[in-house]
C-alpha cells in the first residue's frame, strides 16, 4: 500500500472502532482524574491519555510491521492475507450469533491485570499518570485492536506497519477526546446500532483481506504481488 491509502485505511477503521471504544474502554475515559482540573490542564491531561494510546498502538505497529516485513521478504504476503481474513471472519461468527464459541485464558487474565494497573492510577493526580493509563489503555485486549494490528502485518514494511497503528489510534482520537471532556454525549440507541454494525464492517474488512491475497489484479482491492522472495537482493 501507499502511503495515503495506510493512513486513510488506518483512520477510517480507528474512527469507526471508536465508537465502539466507548462501550468497551470508554469507561476509563469517562473517569480520567479532570473534574478539579482548569480547562488548559483538563485538555492536556486529556490528550496525554490520548497520545499514550497512539504510542502504544505505533509500539504494537512496529512489532507486528517487522513480523509482516519477514513475511512479505518471504513471499508469503498472499497466503498470509487470505489465513487473515478467515481469522477475522472466524472471529466475527460469535458476534453475528451472539455466541462465544472461543475463550483465550491468557488474554482474560492479561485483560484483569491491566485493568487493575489502570484503575490504580487512575487515582494518581500526576500529570504523568494520563499518560500512564493511556499507554496501559492501549495493551487491553481488544477485537477492533485486534483487526488493526491485522492491517499492520499485511501492510508489508515496518514503517507501514507503524503508520497504520498510529493512524489508526488518530482515528479513535476526536470522539474518545469530546467523551472526555463532555461526559457521556452519544445516544444509547446510536451507540447501540453502531455496535451492532460492526461485526459487518469487520466482516468486510476480512472478505478484502482474502481479495487482496488472491491477486486478482483489482486497483487497491486486490492488487497484483509480485514475488517478494525472488525479487530479494542478496548482500555480500
Amino acid at each position: 500500500m501507499m502511503i495515503w491509502e495506510l493512513f486513510i485505511s488506518g483512520c477510517t477503521l480507528g474512527l469507526i472502532s471508536s465508537f465502539h471504544c466507548i462501550g468497551m474502554c470508554g469507561a476509563f475515559a469517562f473517569a480520567l482524574p479532570t473534574q478539579h482540573l482548569s480547562v488548559p490542564k483538563k485538555i492536556s491531561g486529556i490528550l496525554l491519555y490520548n497520545v499514550g494510546r497512539i504510542i502504544t498502538y505505533s509500539l504494537l505497529g512496529l512489532v507486528f510491521g517487522l513480523a509482516g516485513r519477514q513475511i512479505y521478504l518471504g513471499g508469503f504476503q498472499q497466503t498470509f492475507s487470505i489465513l487473515a481474513g478467515l481469522v477475522i471472519l472466524f472471529m466475527v461468527v460469535p458476534s453475528l450469533f451472539r455466541k462465544r464459541l472461543y475463550h483465550i485464558k491468557f488474554l482474560n487474565q492479561f485483560n484483569i491485570l491491566v485493568q487493575q494497573f489502570i484503575s490504580t492510577n487512575i487515582q494518581q493526580s500526576q500529570w504523568y499518570s494520563f499518560l500512564v493509563i493511556g499507554l496501559a489503555n492501549g495493551l487491553l485486549p481488544c477485537g477492533m485492536v485486534y483487526f488493526a494490528i491485522a492491517g499492520a502485518l499485511v501492510a508489508g514494511s515496518i514503517g507501514g506497519g507503524v503508520e497504520f497503528m498510529a493512524a489508526f489510534g488518530l482515528g479513535t482520537m476526536p470522539l474518545m477526546v469530546l467523551i472526555s471532556y463532555f461526559g457521556f454525549m452519544v445516544n444509547l440507541s446510536v451507540r447501540n446500532t453502531i455496535k451492532k454494525s460492526v461485526p459487518f464492517l469487520m466482516g468486510a474488512m476480512g472478505v478484502l483481506l482474502i481479495l487482496r491475497g488472491m491477486n486478482l489484479g483489482i486497483p487497491y482491492i486486490s492488487p497484483f504481488f509480485e514475488n517478494s522472495a525472488a525479487r530479494a537482493v542478496s548482500c555480500h
